[in-house]
This record gives C-alpha cells, structure tokens and sequence, in this order.
C-alpha cells in the first residue's frame, strides 16, 4: 500500500459512534499497527526542542483470526483514553498500516490478521479522527523512511522482522515505488521455491521463513517441544543448537534477501529492525555474515547495521508521517 491521505468526508465506517474530539488540537500522532499489537505515540514541542509525549499500546483482544470488529472497539478505546490524557486532539496523524489496503480503503488482505479482510479501514479512521488531516502508508515503508533519516542516508532498504515481515526500500530520500504505485512487499520475495508455505498462499516467500513465528515454529520441531520467544532468546545466547539452528536459518534468508535486494536498488545501508530481531542476541552479525557469504566479484557490497529506532521504527515513521501533512 502507497501513501495516502484523508481530507474531507467519507463513507459510513462499520465501527461504533466515537464521541466527538475534543476541540484544542495540537502536536502529531503516530499509530504503528501490528498482527499482534497497536503502538501509539503523541508528541508536541518545538524542533530541536523539549518535546511532550504520551504513549500507549493495545494488544489485539482476540486471536488473529477474530473479526476486525472486537480489533477496532479496543482501539477505539485506547484512542479515547489517550486523548484524554493529552487534554485535546492532535492536529495530524499518521498510522502505519501492514495490510493490503484497496483504492477505496477497503482491507485487501492482511495474513497476519485474516478476520480483517475486507474491513472499511479509512472510513474507520476517519470516524476515529473526524477533523485531523489523517495519512496512512505500508508499515515497511514508514520504517525504511524513519531509519534513513536518522541515518542520514538518501538510499536504504529495510527489512523488518516481527509477525510477519516488513519491507521498504528509499531511493533519493523518497520510498518506492512511491506514492498510489504500491509498497514494497520485501517480506513476499521468494528465497526458496521449495520452502514453506506463506500466509499469503504462496511457497518460499521470506516471511515464510524468516518471520518471528516462522523461527519459532522452526525452532519447536528441532528441540521438539513448545519454544517460547524469551526460551528462544535464552537458548541462543548460551548456544543451545536449536535455538542456534532456528535463528540461523532465518538469518541466511534475511541475507538472501538482502543480498538480492542490494543488486537491483544498490543502497547504502541495508537495515535490520522489528521487535523479534531486536532481541536477539548478535542477530544482524549474523545475517551480515551469511550476506558476505553470498558477495560476488564486483557485486554491492552495502552496510547492514540494526535499525537506530529497533522495534519502533514504523512508530517513527508514522509520527514522520504526520508531520508532512498540513495542518488547517
């Protein structure tokens, strides 16, 4: 999904009433949805200056098959509480969405959250934000913006490993393949015709092998008995071999797809964040040494070094988001 905005009226969203917003609106709001949770993060101050925050996250209610409905009454409600807490409305916001989201705002697709599939999603968040300038982008895309601003760099790609796994690439300072033209589905490229079957219906895309349930899933059939994210952490910091062997492959897949990425767009640093990789010890080491593995004679050779802002980076690029829209 390409970056969009939402100026005047839309259509009916199936949601509940949302009270009317309050009228003092300052600051900028940033909305970082996920498959298992929404982070969320006000900010307002002058540049260079003190800036005033309140923050908040929801974990989705229901398990991700469960319909959007219960989803949305839970952020709704979160939504509420925080503008309270910050005693008026903000005057942007920018949410960072990881759904297939149609022309006409309607959820295309989301693996990650199937019981989505085919909820009114602009029409709800402009019931959530009746007279906000609203804007939403890909997830993927918002991050590799925010982490190449705070690198400094016009050129970077981004990979994002968490749920499911988040893409983006930026060229000359702009994501491709820019605004209305789609997002970069890094998460779908394929690294293995053979390998496991995606969320999206497809074999071998890299989701399907590198993203946090993936290595999970991976890592229970080589230990053979139920692995918990923080047991994964444990178990690869002191060398356990399937916790080692799990991660291992998903950081060779990350690579591949590092790799291949890095001989069509020739960027100057590849970036590794999402919450799941984060945590784990030595993970980008890792996958820079599969990628070296994988250099030819004269090939790319760019930089790859954990995202700045780690697990909040679509967060960012949000609250980024939000403050290139104008403001009435």
């Amino acid at each position: 999904m390409g970056l969009a905005t939402a100026q005047g009226s839309t259509p009916q969203a199936p949601t509940q009433a949302v009270a009317p917003a309050p009228t003092t609106a300052r600051g900028v709001l940033g909305i970082d949805i996920g498959g298992t949770k929404v982070a969320l993060r006000a900010e307002d101050g002058p540049p260079g200056g003190p800036v005033r925050t309140e923050e908040a996250v929801l974990r989705w209610p229901g398990a991700r098959v469960a319909g959007a409905y219960a989803d949305w009454t839970a952020l709704a409600g979160t939504v509420a509480d925080l503008r309270e807490r910050w005693e008026g409305d903000f005057a942007a916001v920018g949410v960072a969405v990881p759904a297939t989201v149609g022309p006409d705002g309607r959820v295309l697709a989301w693996p990650g959250r199937p019981g989505w599939r085919g909820f009114d999603l602009v029409p709800a968040l402009r019931r959530l934000f009746p007279t906000t300038a609203l804007a939403w982008a890909d997830d993927g895309d918002l991050a590799a913006l925010a982490e190449a601003v705070h690198a400094g760099a016009g050129n970077v790609v981004y990979l994002g490993v968490g749920t499911g796994i988040g893409g983006g690439v930026v060229h000359e300072g702009a994501p491709l393949p820019g605004p209305g033209r789609g997002s970069c589905e890094a998460g779908h490229v394929i690294v293995d015709r053979s390998g496991p079957v995606c969320d999206c219906g497809r074999r071998g895309c890299l989701q399907a092998t590198a993203s946090g349930p993936a290595t999970l899933r991976r890592a229970e059939l080589l230990r053979g008995a139920p692995v918990e994210y923080a047991e994964l952490r444990t178990g690869l910091a002191e060398g356990a071999p399937w916790a080692v062997e799990a991660v291992e492959e998903t950081c060779a897949a990350l690579a591949a797809a590092a790799v291949s990425l890095g001989e069509l767009f020739h960027p100057e640093l590849t970036v590794l964040g999402g919450g799941f990789a984060e945590g784990l010890p030595g993970f980008t080491a890792r996958v820079e040494a599969h990628a070296a593995a994988l250099a030819r004679p004269g090939g790319p050779t760019p930089a790859i070094r954990p995202a700045v802002l780690g697990g909040l980076s679509s967060l960012h690029g949000a609250l980024a988001l939000a403050r290139l829209q104008p403001v009435s």
